[in-house]
């Protein structure tokens, strides 16, 4: 009787250690380009103007990691600001021209610093807040931004202030060369947004043998 139960023993032990040698869970892997847009205000009402930049390059950390922190922080974004895109060519011309051609350096340049959790709430999206560093007309600060995963997709949104980054010569530029269709009125805060395609894989491997 005592063979046997410590034959059982051996063979959980064993049993046990082949297990141990499986990887299970997920992974999460970036997938595709990063969307940076933008939200700019004019008029004493505050009239909304939207946009992207069609050239930005993003440079992550790691494609494939166990979790946002892994893939995410570290990661560094340049923006092309000729690049501009509002679905007007006019307006266009005129943001490149008289407002990013204003600034010290034409591009603009971001880095992932850190990423926390909201209390994971069922059957609801992730949320949290994702903090960049950012760089424009040589003025660097850090910006938080609220983040929000579902369906695949994380996406983030925070505020700038163009006073911050000493912008305030372009700002002022940019609401004289449109002083009609802005009604003498430019905003110094602009709304900033960036996402990307995150897919959570599972991650099974065979037992070792």
């Amino acid at each position: 009787m005592k063979k046997i139960i410590l034959t059982f023993i051996i063979m959980l032990g064993l049993s046990t250690s082949a297990m141990a040698t499986q990887k299970s869970g997920c992974i999460l892997a970036q997938k595709g380009k990063v969307t940076v847009a933008w939200m700019a205000f004019k008029t004493p009402a505050k009239k909304g103007v939207s946009g992207v930049f069609d050239n930005s390059k993003y440079t992550p950390i790691a494609k494939e990691g166990k979790n946002f922190r892994e893939i995410l922080v570290g990661s560094k974004l340049s923006i092309d600001t000729s690049s501009v895109n509002s679905k007007n060519k006019s307006r266009d011309a005129k943001l490149v021209k008289f407002f990013f051609e204003k600034m010290s350096s034409k591009k603009i340049e971001a880095k992932i610093l850190a990423i926390k959790a909201d209390k994971r709430v069922k059957n609801k999206p992730r949320t949290g807040v994702v903090t960049l560093e950012i760089t424009m007309n040589n003025i660097t600060k850090k910006v938080p931004m609220k983040y929000n995963y579902a369906n695949s997709i994380f996406s983030a949104k925070g505020f700038i202030d163009l006073f911050d980054f000493s912008a305030n010569k372009a700002l002022a530029s940019i609401n004289k060369a449109c002083f009609d269709l802005h009604q003498g009125k430019t905003w110094n805060d602009v709304t900033i947004a960036f996402s990307t395609h995150i897919e959570a894989l599972l991650c099974n491997a065979k037992p070792l043998k």
